[in-house]
């Protein structure tokens, strides 16, 4: 069973398996890094999260979607922010229009209301918007840190979908903004060069490593179809110290 199968209609929302099937094994995991990433925080809460991968077709999208649905449906007000202005998706999965969203407040206007409500109540979504020529500089600008806090102070949580750490900066340059991050890979598509770089990279630029999510692990191995693995900074201090 794999949780981000590829499909040939881009506009199918099958892959919203907590909203679908809120009772299947996939859901269950799901509710697991829910709880997991509760515990990240104990003494803070956790206000917003990046969610992306080393590369292309890993399934950060579905993940950030299925997440911010997980979360909505234990009674938290979430936004789930398409931040991949490159090659956007939460518009698709969630079968919504994409005439304005994120561009249209780091652009036009910052007050202006481009929220749009989904089935699971609790959950709003600001798609991509229209593709701009720069994501990268408007991602940098001040006018996203203005954006990051409003959202921040109009929810309980934000998920951040970004595009791929390898590929583009845009992650790396949204990372420190937030809480935190969750990397998404894929077994046997993501390479271990490709996981050690989007490590690096992190490292590099001062975000907060919250976990890694693995897709396409077998259901008879794994209880639902992906891993999460949680690593911070100190595991790290602790191996190196062991070594």
């Amino acid at each position: 069973m794999d949780l981000t199968r590829r499909h040939n209609d881009p506009n199918d929302s099958s892959s919203l398996i907590m909203h679908r099937d809120p009772r299947s094994p996939v859901s269950e995991a799901f509710r697991t890094l829910r709880t997991n990433l509760e515990f990240v925080s104990p003494g803070a809460r956790l206000k917003s999260i990046l969610v992306s991968s080393p590369g292309p077709e890993e399934g950060k999208s579905t993940v950030a979607a299925n997440l911010a649905i997980s979360l909505a449906q234990a009674g938290k007000q979430v936004i789930l922010v398409d931040a991949d202005m490159r090659k956007p998706t939460q518009h698709r999965l969630f079968s919504l229009p994409n005439r304005a969203g994120l561009t249209t407040l780091l652009v036009k206007d910052a007050g202006q209301e481009v929220r749009q409500d989904t089935p699971v109540p609790g959950l709003s979504i600001i798609t991509s918007g229209p593709i701009p020529p720069n994501p990268s500089e408007l991602l940098a600008s001040d006018s996203m840190d203005t954006v990051i806090n409003s959202l921040a102070d109009n929810a309980d949580i934000v998920i951040y979908d970004s595009p791929p750490m390898a590929v583009v900066t845009d992650a790396i340059i949204l990372g420190p903004k937030l809480d935190g991050a969750l990397v998404v890979a894929r077994l046997g598509v993501t390479s271990k060069e490709a996981a050690k770089r989007t490590r690096e990279l992190l490292k590099t630029s001062r975000s907060r490593v919250l976990g890694v999510v693995v897709n396409g692990v077998a259901h008879r191995h794994v209880y639902g179809s992906y891993y999460y693995y949680y690593y911070d900074e100190s595991e790290d201090e602790n191996r190196s110290d062991s070594g």
